[in-house]
């Protein structure tokens, strides 16, 4: 049953994710977590995260985490095969049409339209990990007085320093994890 639940929940991420693996991420989030309750929404930042670091597309690597966590290595293949069939089917017949009738001029117009659908995917994915770190909770059960300081100064050092000098992302990860674990083994922090 668990399977199939994953397998079910990942085909719907693989058909309605448009825009990339950051657009997948909330509907990753919607399924594992708040529909089926398998994952708290700390674990999942916590796989997100994980899945972000290593090689490869973030929904591909998050679905291979989830599967492994959930249902080891049947989950894996399941939750990977169920993410990537839809927009290999999706792929194929988008390409086929698409060579067929690129030249009318409504299709740019509905290619168009969709980028901001995608822009606030993938704003939302970033504002609900952004809160998990920042406060531990939801961005609608956010107290401010509960504000995590050592990971507000992490996170705005981390995005000066990218937006500054346009640092290597992965030197930034790297340099948030050192400085972050120094913090709060040498200091104690909370």
């Amino acid at each position: 049953m668990l399977l199939l639940k994953l397998f079910f929940a990942f085909i719907q991420v693989g058909m309605f994710s448009v825009g990339g693996g950051y657009a997948a991420i909330p509907l990753i989030q919607e399924q594992i977590v708040e529909i089926y309750s398998l994952m708290t929404l700390e674990e999942f930042s916590d796989l997100i995260t994980v899945a972000e670091m290593t090689p490869g597309p973030i929904s591909i690597n998050s679905a291979t985490f989830v599967g492994m966590r959930l249902a080891g290595i049947p989950g894996v293949l399941l939750c990977s095969i169920g993410c990537i069939i839809p927009s290999f089917i999706i792929c194929l017949t988008l390409a086929h049409f698409y060579y067929k009738y690129r030249t009318v001029s409504g299709v740019q117009v509905v290619l168009g339209s969709l980028r901001p659908a995608v822009v606030a995917l993938i704003a939302s994915a970033g504002a609900s990990i952004l809160m998990l770190g920042l406060f531990k909770a939801e961005l609608y059960d956010i107290v401010l007085t509960d504000i995590r300081f050592v990971e507000l100064a992490i996170f705005l050092a981390a995005l000066w320093i990218l937006r500054r000098y346009k640092a290597n992302a992965i030197s930034i990860i790297l340099g948030s994890g050192v400085v972050g674990t120094l913090i709060y083994v040498l200091l104690g922090a909370v």
